[in-house]
């Protein structure tokens, strides 16, 4: 390799990659129009969307998509061995024989645990002490045992200990089966409750559940239903049905067990109702009728209500107080008000304490407030950038509050912490195998300044001695939408990288809620490409500071981030030497217009709605599939999911096509379809490493890696 000298930096410069000698698929053309708007759009690609909607091309489809794995195997043909070599050194960082920290749940102490060489594992408990012999409620092990893809979630126990219901996913569309298993017997009952978004909610009497339904086709989350134990399939109690369908619902229970609460929401206004715990049979209370632009969620206390809001253009959100009886809006007063600089993202009820989890200056923060005489203490981390989180809380009446903590050089650690001593005790940190030392490992804060002025926080970790003078690959992630804050945490994984030379880095864009809620407000709809020109700017600031140079800064985002993707390369395909789009929302105008796709309804808040033009011009002219030109971009390796049902395998696959077609240049453009999983990936928990493998691979054999 030779080094060539630019200003004061040495810079690597890239021999040329040699690709095998390979054939890429052509995808056929079979021009359609879209006419909306008086704009006419010929999509040569439509067809593409055939596969779940059973038209004349799905086999044709399936084709495609094998042929394109062809490819992308072929043109990776030759880093199999050094494939091998990151799944196994990521593998044996993992503790494969573990235990997660057990919580107290009515009397009983609750945990995981996994065995070598398993890929699930199995959920357990213990009664009153952990010396106590051990119950196996799940053995997800052997449930999963040859199905190429098994998820079970929403486990929920009943009041008297006796029964579990748990949700089962055997395709990863997010489409769950409930079952109600015997704790007492073994026993699996024949109730089964089809087409659910997998979690249960018990009421007092142990034998009522509800549930959130999701609609056959959309997948939508639209109605929540009682069941009673023994009640034949088809024939559940619808208790609320949603009739907007830009809103997601689902149904939980208060911590102190009193209430069981429904929630309907949207990116914009909230309505929550309410029943007690122990009358499943009465009728769901409106707490506060929906309100335009008022977002709201409420926790019960012995005496009163809290409700977390933006109401009054708390923009970064408030807690009020009202009565148990009174719960309509003009009864609700202050209780933690309105700061310009601190987002309340959430609160955690105990008896005599509240745990309020607040953002400020990009950083989260767990606040401690006494009940009684409303004193208040913040915890303290000494990090420059970090995560913390409160952990399972289940119980109520106790003083000691778990949480979670890491950082991009400290494994993810579990605490608990008594509010009235103010004692911190450390449970358990993340155990990595091989020898992992922190000390030998950077992570620094940094702000780059985007095209407006705006300073955009970057995190970023890379290994003592790694030069800043611009011959350092490195590797910037972001996702950028929903309000979704993109933390500083710890991957073992990701040492794969940082020992061969890489510096990582995290873009805390505007479209996430990183900097409180106007950084998300500033990144959606009709600001949407903030996003896009903040993470342009971020790689900027880091080729201008010698972090890394053009030739070596590589990206990745994945799904609402593989827009991000998409968009980048068009507005800016010179920065990147690669880049990885997972599960890409990439064709966001066709999406948005077909409101027989999951989630596209409940996104409108999120993107705009492009049957107005002016959503649909915007969206129209940052969307990645509408945007490709005859122009050279990156090299790209794209990944999907036949089965994904949050972005559906046709967009990147008619990305990918389009892209084919138009591109200049000898640059590659890979497509992996996994036939088998959807949004989420594998299931197992190392299958994963295999696609986290592939794409290290990718990004190494462009920076002349081998090993």
């Amino acid at each position: 390799m030779s080094i060539a000298v630019t200003g004061c930096a040495q810079q690597k410069e890239h021999s040329p990659v040699k690709w095998p000698e390979a054939d890429a698929p052509i995808a056929t053309v079979k021009p359609y129009q879209r006419i909306i708007h008086g704009d006419t759009v010929v999509d040569n690609y439509y067809w593409l969307n055939d596969y779940f909607k059973q038209g004349p091309d799905s086999g044709e489809v399936v084709k495609y998509l094998e042929a394109e794995n062809a490819y992308t195997n072929a043109m990776m043909k030759g880093t199999e061995a050094l494939q091998e070599k990151l799944f196994n050194e990521m593998k044996s960082r993992i503790k494969e024989k573990d235990e997660s920290v057990p919580y107290l749940k009515n009397g009983y102490y609750y945990y995981s645990r996994t065995e070598e060489g398993e890929q699930y594992y199995k959920f357990c408990r213990k009664k009153g002490s952990l010396d106590a012999p051990e119950e196996v409620l799940l053995d997800v092990d052997a449930m999963a045992k040859g199905k190429p893809y098994f998820a079970a979630n929403g486990f929920s126990v009943s009041p008297d200990n006796k029964l579990l219901a748990f949700g089962v996913d055997e395709v990863s569309r997010r489409e769950y089966i409930i079952h109600i298993k015997n704790l007492e017997t073994g026993e699996i009952l024949p109730d089964r409750i089809m087409r659910t978004s997998g979690s249960a909610t018990w009421a007092a009497d142990n034998r009522t559940i509800f549930y959130t339904s999701k609609n056959p086709i959309t997948l939508l989350s639209e109605k929540i239903k009682r069941h009673t134990l023994g009640t034949a399939e088809g024939q559940d109690v619808v208790v609320y049905d949603e009739k907007d369908n830009t809103n997601y619902i689902g149904v939980g229970k208060s911590k102190n067990g009193k209430y069981i609460f429904i929630q309907s929401q949207s990116t914009m206004s909230a309505e929550v109702r309410y029943l007690k715990a122990d009358d499943p049979n009465g009728e769901f209370q409106v707490f506060q009728p929906r309100m335009k632009d008022v977002l709201y969620s409420v926790v019960p206390l012995e005496d009163r209500f809290l409700i977390v809001t933006n109401a009054d253009n708390a923009q970064n959100f408030k807690v009020v107080e009202t009565p148990l009886d009174k719960t309509g809006k003009e009864n609700w007063k202050n209780f933690i008000p309105h700061r310009q600089d601190v987002l309340v993202q959430d609160i955690d009820e105990f008896k005599d304490f509240l745990v309020v989890s607040e953002r400020k200056n990009g950083l989260t923060n767990l606040s401690i407030r006494q009940l009684k005489d409303n004193v208040v203490h913040d915890l303290d981390f000494g990090e420059a950038a970090y995560t913390v989180y409160p952990s399972i809380n289940a119980e109520y009446d106790t003083d000691v509050v778990r949480y979670g903590y890491t950082s991009m050089v400290t494994p993810s650690s579990t605490f608990d912490y008594n509010m009235h001593s103010r004692e911190k005790t450390l449970l358990k940190q993340q155990e990595v195998l091989g020898g992992y030392d922190a000390e030998k490992y950077v992570t620094e804060r940094a702000f780059a300044t985007a095209t407006d002025g705006t300073k955009v926080p970057i995190s970023l970790v890379y290994k003592k001695g790694t030069k800043k003078d611009g011959s350092a690959p490195l590797y910037l992630y972001a996702y950028g939408s929903y309000g979704s804050s993109m933390e500083p945490t710890f991957s073992s994984s990701r040492l794969s990288l940082l020992d061969r030379g890489f510096i990582y880095a995290i873009a805390h864009i505007r479209g996430g809620e990183e900097m409180g809620r106007q950084w998300y407000e500033d990144g959606k709809l009709m600001k949407k490409k903030n996003t896009f020109t903040d993470f342009i700017d971020c790689g900027q600031y880091l080729i201008d500071q010698k972090y890394t140079s053009k030739g070596h800064l590589y990206a990745e985002g994945g799904s609402a981030g593989g827009l991000l993707m998409g968009a980048v390369i068009n507005m800016a395909p010179d920065m990147w030497n690669g880049v990885i789009a997972a599960v890409p929302f990439v064709d966001v105008v066709n999406t948005m217009l077909d409101e027989t796709i999951p989630l596209t309804t409940n996104e409108y808040d999120e993107w705009g709605n492009p049957n107005n033009k002016d959503a649909y011009d915007y969206m129209k002219s940052y969307s990645p599939y509408e945007n490709i030109e005859a122009k050279e971009y990156p090299n790209l390796l794209v990944t999907t999911g036949l089965h994904d049902s949050q972005v559906q395998y046709f967009e990147p696959a008619k990305w990918v096509a389009k892209l084919r077609a138009t591109k200049k240049g000898n640059n590659v453009v890979l497509l992996k379809t996994d036939m088998d999983f959807g949004h989420g990936g594998a299931s197992g928990r190392f299958d994963y490493l295999k696609d986290q493998a592939l794409e290290w691979a990718f990004i190494l054999k462009l920076e002349g890696i081998t090993q």
